[in-house]
């Protein structure tokens, strides 16, 4: 029985909509036909429109004139009907009267929820309540309940159940741990004072974006009824509880059903259900809610009358004209019914049970895999039982992996390779830090250090003394397939478990070695086959360089190497991986005449720059890069037009004259994972050289080469060693022998090697007849078998080390021919 077969024996009576129209098969053939060559898991952050539903919105928006509701035109009268049918559409798919409640359009969930807070009659005497599970979108209510003087506190929520295991409303119990109590106010009464009068808010999600864990609605009962009862006669209990509910994530599958958990509040996102259109939420208010908000602005849409110079204004009555400032999104509006057909067509109990078993299934394989030493691969996040059930869990599967020895896979690392593969997948606490907190393990002091040590949201600092900062998250939509979660176990399996490589075990007993001192090291470089093939200097940072047969030393690297470079209006400095057309740029230096040559297929003309040129801007600029402050030297508008027309967006040209850093880093750092601080660098990435070896690249290409015919898919990529932007190329000895080298020198040049150099995405570009594309080689080959810590290797980066001399020899040149002389000690 493969594996599908096996599948299909426990989830064929819940996967694949077997009682709709179309299969899922089906519904991704003709549907989400783009999606052909990629997995996507990230319905949770956004999901997939259909191709279908954009057909019908197409035909619909160029067939019907839709006109601005505030009017009695015809076209705004019939604009009028769709967006009062929208809300009835809304309101029926989580089973609200229209008597009791209304739907508000707003720009999305987030908006939705600062609403709430701006109007909320918060007091002296309020308590914001929520648990830790919730999104920094909700979080931010705090800060308007604090600034009232109100109090606020976290609480982690355990649901207990009767003895058969289910958890039903009648016997639904809950234990409330209470965090600290957060008062910004020091105005705030006494305990003893609290009466109640006031006004509370507790907020929950439907379901947890970080674990997928889903709250009962339970919840909403027993907070507006029996507040006193689970907050255990805490003084913080009394008064008017009202609930509002984050369904942001949860109101795809399962929305709420209001007849039955009557919240005062509901926040949903469009884009979350149907994939399309963005920017539109809604928050679907109880009336009784609605008449306590009490809000100050008012706009176009929300008056009934107003005077311009007096004070006088009358506001609309309906709820909706309330609080929906401005002209609603009425194409936006217009649009979601084709989404709700797609809902009513499979049903959200099928698509629920559709993309539980995907959920179940993946967490079981996740569970099952074991490295060779038995120990566990991968750990989980949420407290889902695995057993057939659609309401304890939603789509989300968050996780971390683990080595053999037990240290952490980073989280950015899985998703780096993970979108070599064709899969996209989403990393990091997701906007969610109190769930991140809880189930990474985080204290308050691992935060805060975390910060210090310079990880904010989304960056790369994914393992930090020794804990993950963040997670992997995976989650299905309605149109997930099986093959969707194969292909990432499979992803999983080739890339995480398997015994340590060759060139890992050299390089983890390289690092650990102790550093050979300068002293005398000409008496241990070898000799050596090995010659310098070819020089290449990049004058101007990301753009093509040229080739030359010899070239002088700097106290910056080769003479001019990345002395320029290009940022954007905005001060961002910009790279091939944001405009690969930048390669296409093409430069030269003559040495001679001291000028710098430009040119570029989107110019005319070829631009000449003086290397001692006047057209410098009076004075100087700074600007940080790389945590190193610059010194840099702008030039006059004609030459930044030309560089603005050679890569299509305004941009100015900037030249290094001074450089510094402005902290060291550490000193234990491991060798070729951080940028050289010990020498002067121009705007390199990390260090003076690159070098890079022929046959390194020649060992690479027979790997690709037999890659591509493993998998039958056509001529190989032969990869050129200009592909890696090498400054220097030698020739000779064995594939990889670089990465042992400590020091060499180069003809009558010494070097220190800094370590292997970390490749990203950049080399996957290539040009093509006049056209810079992408692959996903030679980077996914290179992460098989290149691959320390979470970082690809190939080539090494250089520094010149003068040895016993005090200081460069300016006359110093490289030539093409020189031996090569390494040491390996």
């Amino acid at each position: 029985m493969d594996g599908k077969e096996e599948f299909l024996k426990e989830f064929g009576d819940f996967y694949g909509y077997p009682k709709a129209p179309k299969s899922i098969d089906e519904i991704r053939s003709t549907e989400f036909k783009r999606l052909e060559d990629t997995v996507y898991l990230d319905h949770a952050g956004a999901t997939l429109y259909s191709e279908l539903q954009m057909e019908a919105i197409f035909k619909d928006l160029t067939t019907t004139v839709y006109g601005n509701p505030h009017s009695q035109s015809d076209s705004s009268s019939a604009t009028s009907d769709i967006v009062r049918e929208a809300r009835r559409q809304v309101l029926d798919y989580c089973n609200a009267s229209q008597k009791d409640y209304k739907c508000i359009f707003t720009s999305g969930a987030t908006a939705a929820l600062k609403l709430i807070g701006e109007n909320f009659p918060w007091s002296c005497k309020s308590t914001f309540m929520y648990t830790m599970e919730n999104h920094n979108s909700v979080l931010g209510l705090r800060e308007y309940a604090l600034n009232q003087g109100a109090a606020a506190f976290a609480v982690d929520i355990n649901e207990a159940v009767d003895q058969g295991g289910a958890s039903r409303s009648s016997l639904t119990s809950f234990k409330v741990i209470q965090h600290p109590v957060q008062i910004r106010n020091e105005a705030k009464v006494l305990e003893g004072e609290l009466t109640g009068d006031a006004y509370n808010l507790f907020a929950f999600p439907s379901e947890c974006n970080f674990s997928g864990m889903r709250f009962s609605l339970d919840l909403v009962n027993n907070v507006k009824q029996n507040a006193e009862k689970i907050l255990e006669g805490s003084p913080y209990s009394k008064g008017h509880w009202m609930v509002l509910i984050d369904a942001a994530k949860g109101f795809a599958a399962q929305p709420p059903d209001l007849s039955l958990y009557p919240a005062d509040f509901v926040v949903i996102s469009f884009y979350k259900l149907f994939g399309y259109p963005t920017g539109l939420g809604a928050l679907i208010i109880r009336n009784d809610a609605a008449k306590l908000l009490k809000k100050t602005y008012f706009s176009g849409g929300t008056v009934a009358a107003s005077i311009a110079d007096i004070d006088f204004v009358r506001r609309r009555e309906a709820v909706e004209e309330q609080f929906e400032d401005g002209t609603i999104s009425f194409l936006s509006i217009a649009s979601i019914r084709h989404g709700f057909k797609i809902f009513n067509t499979l049903t959200t109990s099928a698509m629920c049970w559709h993309t539980m078993s995907l959920t179940k299934f993946l967490k079981r394989k996740l569970l099952a895999l074991r490295h060779e030493n038995g120990e566990s691969v991968c750990t989980l996040y949420g407290n889902c039982p695995l057993k057939v059930s659609r309401h304890d869990c939603g789509s989300i599967v968050s996780f971390n992996l683990k080595r053999p020895d037990g240290s952490w896979f980073g989280h950015r690392e899985v998703e780096k390779l993970a979108s070599l593969y064709g899969i996209q997948l989403r990393t990091g606490c997701f906007c969610n830090p109190g769930a991140c907190a809880k189930y990474l393990g985080l204290s308050h002091s691992d935060l805060l250090s975390n910060l210090e040590a310079g990880h904010v949201c989304w960056d790369d600092n994914d393992v930090i003394n020794g804990k993950p900062t963040g997670a992997v998250r995976v989650s299905f939509g309605y149109m997930s397939t099986y093959e969707d979660a194969k292909k990432f176990i499979d992803f999983i399996r080739s890339s995480f478990i398997s015994m340590p490589s060759e060139f890992e075990k050299r390089y983890l007993l390289r690092s650990k070695s102790i550093p050979c001192p300068t002293e005398g090291f000409e008496d241990r470089l070898s000799s050596s086959a090995c010659h310098l093939k070819s020089i290449t200097i990049y004058p101007i940072k990301s753009c093509a360089g040229f080739i030359v047969n010899s070239w002088p030393l700097s106290d910056t690297g080769l003479q001019y190497d990345r002395e320029w470079l290009l940022k954007s209006l905005t001060g961002e400095i910009l790279t091939q991986k944001k405009v690969p057309e930048m390669f296409l740029i093409k430069t030269f230096i003559n040495l001679n005449q001291q000028i710098l040559s430009v040119e570029s297929p989107r110019c005319k003309r070829k631009l000449q720059i003086k290397l001692d040129s006047n057209s410098y801007l009076p004075g100087k600029e700074e600007f940080y890069l790389q945590s190193q402050r610059y010194e840099v030297q702008c030039y006059e508008n004609e030459i930044n037009q030309w560089f603005s027309d050679a890569v299509g967006q305004p941009c100015t040209l900037v030249r290094c004259c001074q450089s510094e850093y402005c902290f060291s880093l550490n000193k234990n750092r491991s060798m070729g994972m951080c940028r050289d601080v010990n020498s002067k660098v121009n705007f390199a990435n990390e260090a003076q050289f690159l070098l890079i070896s022929e046959e390194s690249v020649s060992d690479l290409n027979n790997r690709l080469c037999s890659k591509t015919q493993k998998l039958s898919c056509g001529a190989p990529p032969n990869v050129n060693p200009m592909r890696f932007r090498p400054n220097l190329v030698i020739s000779g000895g064995e594939p990889y022998a670089e990465d042992g080298w400590r020091n060499l020198r180069i003809g009558n040049t010494y070097f220190s090697s800094l370590g292997g150099c970390n490749r990203c995405q950049m080399i996957n570009f290539y040009q093509q007849t006049g056209q810079v594309k992408k692959t996903n080689e030679p980077l996914a080959t290179l992460a098989s078998y290149r691959r320390i810590k979470g970082k690809i290797l190939f080539g090494i980066l250089l520094r010149y080390d003068p040895g016993n001399k005090a200081r460069l020899d300016t006359n110093s040149w490289l030539k093409v021919g020189d031996e090569v002389h390494p040491n390996s000690e």
